[in-house]
């Protein structure tokens, strides 16, 4: 066995993948013996992955300098990029960078040279600019999901960085939606394409909801209530109607997290962790959840607001149904309402009466204290088993930030935890414990 394979063999024993799936095998082989790709799958079919694996077993250790740029559109995929790296074990050092923290701080992280650099595109262009980096051994850029970059508006920040990395000789672009025109700026000559755009979701049922009034609230708590003890997210099309849902929601007793633009980050942020741990099985977004989020195989979705476009509807139901599994597409539909075409009359949902819906089992707790405090998974599930008095299936998933932590922790035995812990130490350092 090769030193290669044994090491995709212990990456992917880390990450908990039984195998690679013949998008990412294709992937790995052509990023290697190929300098110019462009990869289309699915949301959900392992495109971080695909990248980062040959990326990875080509990045130089011992260089300690920045080798290869990863351009992504939004903040919460930098993050999950950025964790997936750290997972795989490689040696290779990372950092972050996206909008809406301090750029001084950046600049000092930045200071201990990463092999892999990830951001958005207007902090990646802004340290690029201002020399916060060495360009000169920069050989790999990619653009994930690069147009839906451009659909936000970041294609000057994009054409700059292009401009600004003279020393790139493999360049990777990836998108989930199908026969996108790649932008001149790329400057792609040759480029060999890696086309599972069209692979269809064969576990995804799509069934249509009717609502007996325009305002579709009442009809959305009777669908859930319908569904039950699942997991899935709730797509709207404005961040306006979110707060009204979200409302309604509360009166109904139905926990949920909501997730949209201009959300503070760390909102945002903590609104995924919550929606991963299962603290709330229930998420309300707009179609900034749609693709390039790290969340988790779930249920189901619903369409409380009909999308305007075919791509928004695949984007949408690609959340579930991921990966053979199987899911539903619920579409919530005024009874005087049309299906626009790309939405074909499908099964109809009666609704039945249905009790309470139960509450999550979990509630989220934080800790000050993260990996720059030389704090593991283990450090924490020790403290908690040990000193908390937890068992085994009393703790969920614990998620480990830079500076930060966050456990799922069963709800009858959150506030023990925090009343017996908070102020201790955990390795050096004295932390905070407290419920989000």
């Amino acid at each position: 066995m090769s030193n290669k394979l044994k090491n995709q063999e212990e990456i992917l024993s880390k990450l908990k993948i039984a195998k690679l799936n013949p998008m990412q095998e294709e992937a790995k082989f052509l990023i290697h013996s190929k300098q110019e790709i462009i990869l289309s799958s699915p949301t959900g079919t392992g495109k971080t992955l695909a990248f980062l694996l040959p990326l990875m077993a080509e990045m130089d250790t011992a260089l300690k300098e920045v080798q290869a740029i990863v351009i992504v559109p939004s903040r919460e995929l930098a993050i999950q990029i950025e964790q997936v790296a750290r997972e795989m074990g490689t040696g290779n050092r990372i950092e972050v960078v996206y909008g809406g923290r301090s750029f001084s701080k950046d600049k000092v992280n930045l200071q201990t040279r990463p092999g892999l650099l990830v951001g958005t595109p207007g902090r990646i262009s802004a340290h690029l600019r201002r020399e916060s980096i060495s360009t000169e051994n920069i050989i790999t850029l990619v653009l994930d999901e690069f147009d839906k970059s451009l659909e936000i508006g970041f294609e000057e920040e994009m054409k700059e960085i292009v401009s600004l990395l003279p020393k790139v000789e493999k360049k990777i672009l990836t998108s989930a939606t199908p026969n996108i025109r790649i932008p001149d700026f790329v400057g792609l000559k040759n480029p060999v394409f890696i086309d599972y755009s069209e692979d269809e979701l064969t576990g995804l049922k799509i069934k249509i909801v009717n609502s007996p009034e325009k305002d579709k609230l009442k009809t959305l708590s009777d669908l859930v209530r319908h569904i039950g003890a699942k997991q899935g997210i709730v797509f709207c099309n404005f961040k306006d109607s979110i707060k009204r849902i979200s409302d309604f929601l509360d009166d109904e007793g139905i926990e949920h997290g909501y997730f949209y633009g201009n959300m503070e980050q760390i909102d945002r942020e903590r609104a995924l962790i919550k929606f991963r741990n299962g603290t709330n099985r229930i998420l309300l977004a707009t179609d900034l959840a749609a693709r390039g989020l790290d969340i988790p195989e779930i249920d189901f979705i619903i369409h409380y607001h009909l999308p305007h476009k075919s791509h928004e509807f695949k984007h949408r139901n690609g959340r579930t149904a991921r990966m053979l599994k199987d899911g539903i597409a619920y579409v919530l539909k005024w009874e005087e309402e049309d299906l626009p075409d790309f939405i074909a009359e499908t099964e109809t949902v009666n609704l039945g009466k249905k009790d309470i819906l139960e509450s999550s089992i979990w509630d989220t707790i934080f800790i000050s204290g993260g990996r720059q405090d030389k704090i593991s998974k283990g450090d924490i599930a020790g403290l908690f088993i040990k000193k908390g008095g937890l068992a085994s299936e009393d703790l969920g998933m614990i998620e480990l930030k830079k500076d930060c932590a966050f456990v799922a922790v069963k709800k009858s035995k959150s506030q023990s935890i925090i009343s017996g812990l908070n102020n201790t130490r955990l390795k050096k350092k004295k932390v905070r414990i407290y419920k989000i």
